[in-house]
C-alpha cells in the first residue's frame, strides 16, 4: 500500500480505492465526462427536485439551477438549505441511501448551482465564476489556460440575488442555517465569500480550495478579513486529502507530457508553500466570532476529495455530525 501511495499513477487512480463512498466514481479527473441520470432525474423517496434555468449579465454563461425540496414539512424557522458549486457534478455524486440519512435529521434544500451543459463540468465558466477578483494589472493566470478568471463577486451577485430568491419562493428557508459548499475552485470561492460577504452564509464549507490561484491573492483576502465582524454561529470547515500534499510534490518535478494549460496549473499550484493552508487555518482560529475547522481525508486525492467531501457538507447542514 505504501507503493501505492506514492506512486503518482496510482494517486490518480485513487477514486478506485474508495469506491465505498457515495457517488465517488462520478469524480473523475476526464472532464469531458457526460453528467448522465442523477438523481435529480431519477427521483428520491424523501425529496422532490425543481429545476431552473440563469444567465449571467453578459449572456456568457448559462446556469442549471436544481433544487431538492424535502418531503418532509418545513419547520416553523423555515427549512436549512445548503448551496453546491459544481452542481452537476455534486448531483452527481448524491445518492438516495445519504438523502435518507437527512431525512432522519434535519433535511435541508440542496440547491445545486449547475451549468446548462450534459457535461459534469464547464471549466471556462467555473474558472470565471469560482474565482476572486485580483490587483489591476496583475496578469490573469487563467489565460494561459485558454479562459479568463476574477468574476467571483459578479457570480456572488447572482447567488445572492437571483437564485436566493428563487429558491426562497419554492420553499421557506430559514436564514440563520445556510451553507455553501465548493470543490477545488469552487473551495477557492467558498474562502471569497466569508471573506467578502461573510453573513451571508452560517456555515461555509470549502474542500481542497485552490489557495495557490493568481500567487495568492486570496491570502491578502485573508488579511483584510482579520478585523472583519462576523454573526455569532458562523463557521468554516475546511477538508483535504491526505495525498494532495504528494501530489503537490509531483507538480513540482514537473511533467513533460502535459499540455501547456495543465503545464501552467501544476506550475502554479506546485509554488505555493506545504504550510500555506494549515497555517491560514491557525490564523483563522483567532477570529472573533468564527469557528474554524480542519479535517483530513487520509489517503485521498484532490479529484477524489469532490464526493469524498460532499457528503460530510450535505451532513453539516442537516444538523449531523459531519
Amino acid at each position: 500500500m505504501t507503493d501505492i501511495l506514492h506512486s503518482r499513477r496510482r494517486l490518480l487512480a485513487a477514486p478506485l480505492l474508495y469506491a465505498f463512498l457515495p457517488g465517488l466514481a462520478g469524480a473523475q479527473p476526464d472532464l469531458s465526462r457526460k453528467l448522465g441520470p442523477t438523481i435529480a432525474d431519477t427521483g428520491s423517496a424523501f425529496y422532490r427536485f425543481e429545476r431552473f434555468d440563469l444567465r449571467s449579465d453578459d449572456g456568457e454563461r448559462s446556469y442549471r439551477v436544481m433544487v431538492g425540496i424535502p418531503r418532509r414539512a418545513a419547520p416553523a424557522s423555515g427549512y436549512p438549505a445548503i448551496f453546491l458549486l459544481d452542481g452537476n457534478a455534486a448531483m452527481a455524486s448524491t445518492d438516495e441511501r445519504q438523502l435518507q440519512a437527512l431525512d432522519a435529521a434535519q433535511p435541508p434544500v440542496i440547491v445545486a448551482i449547475g451549468y446548462d451543459t450534459e457535461l459534469r463540468f464547464d471549466v471556462k465558466a467555473r474558472a470565471y465564476d469560482y474565482t476572486p477578483p485580483f490587483p489591476p494589472g496583475q496578469a490573469d493566470e487563467e489565460a494561459a489556460r485558454g479562459r479568463k478568471g476574477g468574476g467571483a463577486d459578479i457570480f456572488l451577485d447572482l447567488l445572492e440575488r437571483q437564485v436566493m430568491p428563487r429558491v426562497r419562493a419554492m420553499a421557506p428557508l430559514d436564514s440563520g442555517r445556510l451553507a455553501l459548499w465548493g470543490h477545488s475552485y469552487g473551495g477557492l470561492f467558498v474562502l471569497h465569500a466569508l471573506f467578502s460577504r461573510g453573513s451571508l452564509f452560517s456555515n461555509y464549507i470549502a474542500a481542497s480550495p485552490s489557495l495557490w490561484w493568481q500567487r495568492g491573492v486570496i491570502l491578502e483576502e485573508e488579511k483584510n478579513f482579520a478585523h472583519a465582524t462576523v454573526a455569532p454561529g458562523t463557521r468554516l470547515w475546511v477538508m483535504v486529502g491526505e495525498a494532495e500534499t504528494r501530489e503537490r510534490k509531483v507538480a513540482l518535478q514537473g511533467d513533460v507530457q502535459a499540455d501547456a494549460k495543465a503545464q501552467s496549473m501544476m506550475a502554479s499550484r506546485a509554488g505555493m508553500p506545504p504550510r500555506t493552508l494549515p497555517d491560514m487555518i491557525a490564523r483563522l482560529k483567532g477570529h472573533s466570532g468564527l469557528a474554524v475547522s480542519l479535517r483530513s481525508f487520509p489517503g485521498m486525492a484532490h479529484g477524489p476529495m469532490l464526493p469524498a467531501s460532499l457528503g460530510p457538507a450535505l451532513r453539516i447542514a442537516a444538523g449531523l455530525p459531519p
